[in-house]
Order: structure tokens, then C-alpha cells, then sequence
């Protein structure tokens, strides 16, 4: 039996995030109360704070723990008292969030956790590989799939491979048989090359968007922007194909030129809730059965393959750490890495 109140990051009135007590959360029909083991951090995290300044919302989106309470119409024999759960919510917009002792999640789109997936690293089995599973196969649906990969290998350029959603996209499209390129910072070539790139380019060059079209043959059709700013749309368009491609983008972006079609993806569209930050969105069917099939698909991969967490970068004090994570965030020290919180960790 959860308790009636835990400790929780929120927004205070002056912007500013705070650790305090609030009620603990309801799960409501289709959702789960999970008991927050540990959460990571994501660049939405600190962004949703500072332009959403949401008071008393709960910062945070990705967690990992185990399921303390089950709503109602939770499909039977989907979830258990006590599994290990992971996930990704809204948080910073909602009062529900997930650097919190307890978090409130949609049942049909929360991972089960592999038991040889430790806590910290399970906690990134969140919004960055649904989010790389959504720029791969909700924009470019015409992809194969690690569960049906294809034997005849074609490339794909991931733009920002180190980034959290970039790592996993590197692996998924790796397993799903295309040929990955990819752009990074030098410093983090063999990381990307460790978790299944083929060929890695400087994204500082100048001529990138030319060596990749080179290296490709001409022939590239499919790309992933995960960075969508600092000149992204015209290297990729640089490196596609005379005749176009696809951009799936984690931020809109108007077309680099004709022929080059981008599509965007928000991770927050299949939770299956309507929202009106960053924008106004109203709950569309479509893509929260999406976000069902996405997680079975990301449970498909688990259970299959031995997919690679980003590099962990843990914060000592847990919750308290949290307002020293996103400064640390902010202010670009984050490399391939991902910030990460042990609720345990948290002062008494």
C-alpha cells in the first residue's frame, strides 16, 4: 500500500524547482502507480521548466521502479503487483511526473524490464528508445525492423548519434540490417561505432553533407535528425539523394529543398493524453495505439537482442541533484552520456 504523501521535484512559483511533499498520485482507468526506483534526465526536462513554468507541476519524464498499484481497465494479465516497470510521462505539464518517489504511468505503453537490466540503466528504457522507435517506423514506414530485418542492406544517416535517441536508433537500424551512417563529435567515434555504426563522419566538417552522399553512392533515402539545429537540415538534405529522401526530425522543420520530405515525431503524442504544452494537442487514437505497438515492439527488441543503455552519468544526491543536473545539462556538459537519479540517493 502506497503512502499518502512522498517527496517530489516541483515547479515553484519563481521557476525555480524545489524537492517537497505532495500527494502521492491515483492511477486512473488504463494506468499504473509505480514506485520510482530510479529517472533520467532529458534536454524536455529542463526545457518544460524554464517555458512552461507549470506551478506545482512534477518535473521529470523517464523512470524505472515496480508496480505498486494497478487502475482499473488494465488489460488482465498485463501487469503484476511488484514488476519491474519502465517508462516515460509528461512531466513538468502535468502534476504528475517522474523525478517523484511515486509516478502515475499508461499501462499499455510501459515497458517490462529485462532482469538483467540493471535499476540505473533501466531507467532509460523511456522516451529516448520509444522516441527512436517512433522516428524509425511511425516517419519512415517503409523500414524493416530488428524482428524482420532486411538481407539486403541500404543506408540510413543518423544525425546525432551520441545523443540519447541517437544511440538507440544507431542500434535498431543496425539490427534491422541497413547500412548506418552516422555523425558525431570525434571524441565520441567509437561509442557510436561500439553500439553498430558503419561509417561515423565529423558533423563539424564543412563538406560532411558531401562525404556522407559520396560514402552513400549517391543512394541515401533515409535519415534521422536528432539535433534539428546548428545547420542539421542542410547537411542532411546535402547528403540525400538527388531524388530526395525522408528526414524524420524530433522537431518540425520546413523542407531543405524539393523532393525532401520531413517528418517530425513527439514522444508525448502516444501517452494517450491530450496536452497543451508545447502546443495544443488533442488526443488522437492513431497514434495512442501506436504507442501500444510501439512498446511491444521496444519489449520485442529487449527480449531478442542485447541493447546497449546510453553511458551512465549518475548524480550523488537523488531528487536533490536534480536542479545540479539540469545546470549541468544547460550549460553543454552532457557528452554521450545520460544524466541519471537514484531515488535512494535522496537526503533524508
Amino acid at each position: 500500500m502506497a503512502p499518502t504523501k512522498m517527496n517530489a521535484v516541483v515547479i515553484e512559483a519563481d521557476g525555480k524547482i524545489v524537492v517537497r511533499k505532495i500527494d502521492v498520485p491515483k492511477p486512473g482507468p488504463g494506468e499504473l502507480l509505480v514506485k520510482v526506483s530510479a529517472a533520467a534526465q532529458n534536454p524536455a526536462d529542463w526545457k518544460s521548466v524554464a517555458f512552461g513554468k507549470r506551478t506545482g507541476a512534477v518535473v521529470g519524464c523517464d523512470y524505472t521502479g515496480t508496480v505498486e498499484e494497478i487502475g482499473p481497465d488494465v488489460p488482465a494479465g498485463l501487469w503484476e503487483v511488484g514488476d519491474r516497470a519502465s517508462g516515460f510521462v509528461q512531466g513538468s505539464t502535468w502534476p504528475n511526473g517522474a523525478f517523484a518517489e511515486y509516478t502515475v504511468t499508461p499501462a499499455e505503453v510501459t515497458i517490462h524490464v529485462p532482469d538483467s537490466w540493471s535499476v540505473e540503466n533501466a531507467a532509460h528504457l523511456g522516451a529516448a528508445p520509444l522516441t527512436a522507435i517512433q522516428a524509425l517506423w511511425q516517419s519512415h514506414d517503409d523500414l524493416p525492423t530488428p524482428l524482420k530485418p532486411t538481407s539486403t542492406p541500404f543506408p540510413i544517416l543518423v544525425y546525432g548519434a551520441s545523443s540519447s535517441v541517437g544511440q538507440f536508433v544507431v542500434q535498431f537500424a543496425k539490427l534491422s540490417g541497413l547500412y548506418v551512417v552516422a555523425t558525431a563529435s570525434p571524441k565520441n567515434f567509437d561509442l557510436v561505432k561500439s553500439l553498430g555504426a558503419d561509417e561515423v563522419f565529423d558533423y563539424h566538417d564543412p563538406e560532411v553533407g558531401k562525404k556522407i552522399k559520396a560514402a552513400t553512392g549517391g543512394k541515401l533515402k533515409h535519415a534521422v535528425d536528432n539535433i534539428f539545429e546548428n545547420g542539421s537540415p542542410q547537411i542532411i538534405s546535402d547528403a540525400l539523394s538527388d531524388e530526395g529522401g525522408k528526414i524524420a526530425s524530433l522537431s518540425p522543420y520546413e523542407s531543405p529543398r524539393p523532393g525532401v520530405t520531413v517528418l517530425s515525431t513527439v514522444a508525448y503524442h502516444i501517452l494517450g493524453k491530450s496536452f497543451d504544452f508545447p502546443f495544443q494537442y488533442t488526443e488522437d487514437p492513431h497514434l495512442t495505439q501506436l504507442g501500444k505497438n510501439f512498446a511491444k515492439l521496444l519489449e520485442g527488441i529487449l527480449a531478442k537482442y542485447d541493447i546497449k543503455p546510453n553511458p551512465l552519468l549518475v548524480f550523488p544526491n537523488g531528487l536533490a541533484s536534480v536542479a545540479d543536473g539540469f545546470q549541468f545539462m544547460i550549460d553543454g556538459k552532457v557528452s554521450g552520456q545520460k544524466i541519471t537519479y537514484r531515488i535512494s540517493d535522496t537526503p533524508k
